[in-house]
């Protein structure tokens, strides 16, 4: 009987250690991280936004906690690097009018949102002729070309967000990526790919479900300032913003045109851009400043490769004081992303303490990723490390806050090996690699890894999101649902040490350590994989 009661036990004991698995390193801190978030995340800090007495405190912060662990600068001296950038408070017209037959006037933040990238003091476009140009797109390597046989210089611009198809449907996988979004569906391009063609201004037409988030997070991103790099690669439109898809069709119908039409005609190859039978007046004024923003860097040199770098990055800004809602005015940013910058120093703390390493190691705080991955951007047309000589990227971006996930969430799923290495040591916590459930939303181009990608360093950015451990895919997915409905880009976003569970993290945090310490101490150049826009860049910086 005892023996009987022996083998229950040991079953007992086996079943709840595959439900609740050990963490698999006593090295990462929940308590600390949680302290870093506690801290970054309060109001004390004001949401952390740029050129504000919010990213004073957050810069001195990091830095002081880089040196209270033992880091090295990885500027030089510094622990710092200058970011110039310029703020452009832009003030829209309250409405952006349309002329025509019947006249339509969409209104400022509930219908249409407009910035410029331009410092004039003031811009107006007057008498602007109007065109819808389907997705935007100019893509050889597919035959597509939305704005063929149109000249729109000077003209008003309206697009569609995503990619042709748009982000579903598409049976040939290689046809733009299938249901994987590509470059060509992201907003950043639609904008440059309009300033190339000489559009006076772009309007892309928000839809909650290819887009990914409501239309309340378009409007409170384009109030109060936006920055931007001093210098751009390319001269941008007068004017860039988006209309809600309400806005969109109103326009279509005081034209007697059908909206729902024309965007089943822009997804079929050799779509013809269609003039609208309308004159549009808009105009910005301008608020302009330029000063200096900083990302935070420290590092762990290595011994005898230490002129090769893996390079852990997270973003620690968010967006400060802005519009009230719920008489909160104050952006936390608690898990956009103190999270990440949390997970990155706990990380540091834990790698430091199994060193010396044959590489070195970095650890980057980079800057307004929330204003369009301006930090990383400027780093990556500024490497302090050259990117032929830095082994991988691993970025964290905002990571789960609802416990142990059986999942491995890749963005970006098939890009490079690194996600081999992150399944090796997701199967010894007991999980398994996902691919981005969400591929046809672009994930892989909105968080700071990207921008190692595009100078191409192979760049990994995964967490926990998809499968929790103990109540499975529907809990997953309904938690998530509810940050970005709730909490995502707004107010709420806050520490709650009552109702966080950092499992999640703390699993995210061992992995990515494990990995990078694999790294440091391997002689191996993690690949980009066949079929990846980013291989042959890597290949020719590497020869």
């Amino acid at each position: 009987m005892k023996f009987i009661l022996s083998i229950l036990l040991a079953i007992l004991l086996w079943t709840g250690c595959k439900e609740n698995p050990p963490s698999g390193n006593s090295e990462i801190s929940e308590q600390n991280m949680r302290e870093y978030i506690k801290t970054l995340s309060s109001d004390e800090f004001q949401g952390r936004k740029p050129f504000t007495a919010g990213e004073e405190k957050t810069v001195s912060y990091l830095e002081k906690e880089a040196k209270r662990i033992g880091l090295q600068p990885g500027n030089g001296n510094s622990y710092t690097q200058d970011v110039p950038l310029t703020s452009i408070h832009g003030h829209p017209s309250p409405t952006l009018d349309l002329f025509g037959k019947n006249k339509v006037s969409l209104h400022l933040n509930d219908q249409y949102v407009a910035f410029t990238q331009r410092t004039d003091s003031a811009i107006a476009i007057t008498n602007a002729d109007v065109v819808f140009c389907g997705y935007g797109v100019t893509a050889p390597e597919y035959q597509w070309a939305d704005y063929a046989g149109m000249d729109v210089q000077g003209k008003i611009v309206i697009v569609l967000v995503n990619d042709p198809p748009p982000g579903m449907g598409g049976t040939d996988s290689t046809f733009f990526k299938g249901n994987t979004m590509t470059y060509y569906g992201r907003w950043t391009y639609k904008y440059e790919e309009a300033a190339r063609q000489g559009a006076a201004a772009i309007f892309i037409v928000h839809q909650t479900e290819t887009a990914g988030y409501p239309w309340n997070v378009v409007r409170e991103a384009s109030i109060g300032a936006k920055l931007n790099l001093q210098s751009l690669s390319y001269t941008p439109c007068q004017m860039q913003g988006w209309m809600s898809t309400e806005a969109a069709q109103e326009i279509f119908k005081s034209a007697d045109l059908d909206f729902e039409k024309a965007m089943i005609a822009a997804k079929t190859p050799g779509f013809k851009a269609i003039p609208l039978p309308f004159k549009g007046n808009v105009s910005i004024k301008n608020e302009v400043v330029s000063n200096t923003s900083k990302n935070v860097i420290a590092m762990i040199p290595g011994l005898d490769q230490r002129e090769e770098y893996i390079i852990y990055t997270a973003h620690w800004d968010h967006f400060g004081i802005s519009t009230p809602i719920d008489g909160d005015s104050i952006y936390n940013g608690a898990c956009d992303n103190a999270s990440g910058s949390a997970a990155l120093m706990t990380i540091a703390e834990s790698i430091l303490k199994g060193g010396p390493y044959k590489r070195s190691i970095i650890f980057l705080w980079v800057t307004a990723e929330e204003q369009g991955l301006l930090g990383s951007a400027y780093y990556g047309t500024h490497p302090i490390f050259p990117a032929a000589q830095t082994v991988a990227n691993l970025n964290m971006d905002a990571l789960g806050t609802f416990g142990q996930m059986k999942d491995l969430s890749v963005v970006g799923y098939g890009q490079s090996e690194l996600e081999d290495y992150a399944k090796r040591w997701a199967e010894k916590q007991d999980r398994y690699i996902s691919p981005d459930q969400e591929p046809e939303k672009g994930h892989f181009f909105r968080s700071d890894h990207f921008n190692f990608a595009k100078i191409g360093i192979p760049a990994l950015d995964a967490k926990g999101s998809y499968d929790h451990r103990q109540k499975g895919i529907a809990y997953a997915k309904e938690m998530g649902e509810d940050y970005r409905t709730n909490r995502y880009h707004q107010p709420a976003d806050e520490y709650d040490e009552s109702t966080w569970d950092m499992g999640g993290m703390v699993q995210d945090a061992e992995l990515y350590m494990n990995l990078g310490k694999e790294l440091a101490n391997s002689q191996d150049w993690p690949k980009w994989k066949a079929g990846s826009e980013f291989k042959s860049i890597r290949e020719k910086d590497r020869k």
